[in-house]
Order: structure tokens, then C-alpha cells, then sequence
């Protein structure tokens, strides 16, 4: 039997942190192993209880979320998930920056929290369509305005390969490029892979940021 993912709760409104425990709690494949109010208490919590998981509130006291993300990240202590209000998209880039896997927000329902722990501790990164267009398309569009020149690397991908990156950056899943592309889900799979091992990306989420900054896709694109 697979042993369940072992999830880490920081926010510094405890209201938050036992919504969110309410609804792991009862899941048989999740575990809630430990709470935190702020950075600090979280990186002491990830040490001892080496989280799959965290869910990372951003603005907190002592050591924020953008902070205390580069730490986890750094010590290999779970996959970091940020958790917004959008309350500061320049905030939310650079938890990007620092090593997150994705986000989730705050209003979130039950299922989409469910979802999004289960597929950071899978470890895919969890690309919401309306946080990656507001986010990471407001600090892009600045760059692609200023220069078109295309990155050299993205000469190193295929044809085919280069559409898959444009269609995870508007954040559709491997099965809805598949669909689109008319491939095997298997065949997207490997193409992703090819990817981030070619530009030298850690995972989709930078892969993301990387077409929105190499102005292969436009915030305004739908």
C-alpha cells in the first residue's frame, strides 16, 4: 500500500490552515504532519517532518512565503504550492523564481485543493490557466515588448516540440495537447520531457515563464 502524501500547512491565519486540515483529514491518500504561521516555523516543521507538500501562504511575519519557498526548495523539502489571494502578482513571480511548483487559490473548493496537493506530490506542477495568464503574463509582456529577439536554446527544439511548449504555456494538460496536436498522450509526455531537458528547465512551471518571457505566447492570447 502506497503510503500518503504527508502535507505541511503554512499560513499565519490558523482560520486557513484548519479549513484547509479539515478537508485533507479525512482523505485515506493524505496526511496532515504538521502547521506553521510563518516562514521560519515552517522550515523548522519541513525539517522534522519532511512534508511531500507544502502549502505556502505568501505574506506572513518573521520570514515570508517567497523566502521561506528558496529555503525548501534548497534543502529538497517538498514541493512548495503558494497559496493567493493574487493580493501581489510581482510577489507571486518571484515564488516562481525561488523554486514553487505552482499555486492554488485560497478560495479554492475542496476538490481543486485535493487536486492540487495530489498533483504536487506526484510531483507535476499545478498550473491554474487564470493564475498562469494574470502572473506570469503581466511581468512577460514588459519583456517581450522590449526585445523579439528568441532565446538561441529554442533553436535545439523540434517543430513539434516547440507547439507543445506553446500549448502547456496557455496551460493545457498533456492529455488536452495530445487532444489538440493528435498524438498519444504518451508521445506528449516524451515531448515535454524533451523540452525541459533541452532549455534546461526543472519543470513545467518554469517552462511556462519560459515561453512567456521568450514571447512565444502573448498574455492576450486566449
Amino acid at each position: 500500500m502506497t503510503a500518503p502524501l504527508r502535507v505541511l500547512l503554512v499560513d499565519d491565519h490558523a482560520m486557513v490552515r484548519s479549513g484547509f486540515a479539515m478537508v485533507l483529514s479525512v482523505e485515506d491518500d493524505i496526511e496532515v504532519v504538521g502547521e506553521a504561521a510563518d516562514g521560519l516555523q515552517a522550515l523548522e516543521q519541513a525539517r522534522t517532518t519532511r512534508p511531500d507538500v507544502v502549502l505556502m501562504d505568501v505574506q506572513m511575519p518573521r520570514m515570508d512565503g517567497i523566502e521561506a519557498t528558496r529555503h525548501l526548495v534548497a534543502e529538497d523539502l517538498g514541493h512548495v504550492v503558494i497559496v493567493t489571494t493574487f493580493d501581489r502578482d510581482d510577489y507571486l513571480f518571484d515564488a516562481l523564481d525561488a523554486g514553487a511548483s505552482g499555486f492554488l487559490l485560497k478560495n479554492a473548493g475542496p476538490e481543486q485543493l485535493l487536486d492540487a496537493v495530489r498533483a504536487a506530490g506526484r510531483g507535476h506542477a499545478l498550473l491554474a490557466p487564470e493564475v498562469t495568464r494574470r502572473v506570469i503574463g503581466q511581468r512577460a509582456v514588459g519583456r517581450a515588448s522590449v526585445a523579439r529577439t528568441e532565446p538561441d536554446e529554442l533553436s535545439r527544439l523540434t517543430a513539434r516540440e516547440r507547439e507543445v511548449l506553446v500549448l502547456l504555456a496557455r496551460g493545457l494538460s498533456n492529455g488536452e495537447i495530445a487532444g489538440s496536436l493528435v498524438l498519444g498522450e504518451a508521445t506528449v509526455k516524451t515531448h515535454v520531457s524533451n523540452v525541459l531537458a533541452k532549455l534546461h528547465l526543472r519543470d513545467r512551471v518554469q517552462a511556462v515563464v519560459y515561453a512567456y518571457e521568450a514571447g512565444l505566447v502573448l498574455p492576450a492570447e486566449k
